[in-house]
């Protein structure tokens, strides 16, 4: 049986690359047929073509500035993980296959009209026979393969790419496929982000936040490809005229956010990573809802308080700190020199004297600013043989989102001066180094 599974999959795969080929050769076609759009918006229209593995590859390009030029990083700003919905006799055979039972007996209902559709999976409003109102986040049949063949295709090409061309400017081109298949098969694992919500509810409760939430999860509705959570009703971060009809505070609300999600940092098992608009809400009750937690990230305490002093240290124009704060945020295999990498980063700022904390952290709202900036310090770590983990990109990422918000919520905070909000604090006791 495993013998004719194995056959099974491998032709799958000769299909899968087969489909990856032909369309590669149709966009070589239009471009020596004279259409041809600037390369990084050629490549993105491409992913898009190319379906699930490579739309979350260009999201992985959009939130990997210390990764990628500043032109690719913002074009896949614009990658869409949004795609025509299955229809539920499809994904109600993933479901009825996952759970090993017919659907009603567990739900009372389904909504088979998806709420999202996008490239891994699909979610549909439900209720429990216990009456409570859920969705259900099922798994698209046959992501998980369709991942693996494309991820090992890119891994070889990768690899193929670094022996025949030494001089590649990302040298490391195999190490960030590696990264890119390790963050992407997390995704298909849902009992995993059970558990990154799971983390999140108990960091809540630890902290006595009741302020914010994230759903409840159900395991009794739940697999590797089937997820069940608690239906949250509220409405985005960003809808500052119907949050208002929840809270006489928006700018409280915000401060809530912050506040929770920095000290989720320290105190949580994880991150979330992805903190755009949609999965920050205001629910009607008030509270601050936290949802979908498919991509986190994890980073080690003494690695946090390097980012925040790396943060500091722009403000301060402290070379030597900056240099000591990179050396502890980076992975490196050789001693680095920090005088020498903080003459380096001298001459990057040399033409500025001071630079307010508060500026830094607005300029941040305009990604043109902040991914040169990246880049810079990034050329700079990579001549000292510094890579920084996707962590650090992930970290000053939602900065971003928080900045908007900022702009939109609370025009006026100043964040560096309002009292109500932590953002460098450090507990006291500094918990166990994460993994």
């Amino acid at each position: 049986m495993n013998h004719y599974a194995n056959w099974g999959n491998a032709l799958k795969g000769l299909l899968r690359i087969g489909q990856t080929t032909s369309v590669l050769a149709r966009t070589g076609m239009a471009w020596a047929a004279g259409d041809r759009p600037p390369v990084p918006r050629l490549l993105r229209q491409t992913f898009e073509q190319l379906g699930a593995t490579y739309v979350k590859l260009g999201q992985f390009v959009a939130s990997s500035p210390s990764l990628f030029p500043a032109e690719y990083v913002e074009e896949f700003q614009y990658c869409l993980d949004k795609t025509e919905p299955l229809s539920f006799a499809i994904m109600k055979q993933v479901l009825e296959s996952e759970l090993q039972r017919p659907w009603q007996e567990v739900f009372a209902s389904i909504d088979e009209k998806p709420l999202a559709s996008a490239s891994i999976a699909q979610v549909h409003a439900a209720r429990l026979l216990t009456g409570e109102d859920v969705v259900i986040k099922i798994q698209k049949p046959g992501v998980e393969n369709t991942l693996l063949t494309d991820l090992n295709f890119l891994y070889v090409t990768a690899v193929l790419l670094e022996r025949s061309m030494p001089k590649l400017k990302f040298a490391s081109l195999s190490g960030i496929v590696s990264e890119i298949q390790a963050c992407m098969m997390e995704e298909v694992d849902f009992y995993k982000e059970a558990r990154n919500v799971e983390q999140f509810r108990a960091f809540l409760e630890k902290t006595g936040n009741t302020q914010a939430a994230a759903p409840r999860i159900y395991p009794e509705a739940s697999s590797l490809r089937v997820l069940t959570m608690e239906r949250f009703h509220g409405v985005p971060l960003t809808d500052l005229e119907t949050i208002r009809k929840y809270t006489r505070d928006p700018a409280g609300t915000l401060v809530t956010a912050l506040n929770t999600w920095f000290s989720s940092l320290m105190m949580c098992e994880s991150f979330h990573a992805d903190l755009h608009a949609g999965n920050l809400m205001v629910l009607t009750d008030g509270r601050l809802g936290f949802i979908d937690f498919g991509i986190v990230g994890r980073i080690a305490p003494d690695t946090w308080a390097a980012t925040m002093a790396f943060i500091e240290s722009l403000g301060e124009s402290d070379f030597e700190k900056m240099a000591e704060s990179m050396s502890v945020i980076g992975m490196t295999r050789r001693t680095v020199n920090k005088a020498d990498l903080a003459r380096d980063l001298e001459t990057i700022y040399g033409a500025a004297t001071h630079v307010d904390p508060e500026s830094v952290l607005n300029a941040m709202a305009n990604d043109n600013e902040i991914n040169k900036l990246m880049l810079d310090i990034v050329a700079v770590g990579e001549r000292h043989g510094i890579r920084f983990p996707r962590a650090f990109a992930l970290l000053l990422k939602q900065m971003l989102y928080f900045d908007r918000y900022i702009r939109i919520l609370a025009p006026d905070m100043n964040v560096f001066d309002d009292d109500r909000i932590e953002l460098l604090a450090l507990p006291e006791s500094k918990p166990r180094r994460l993994h």
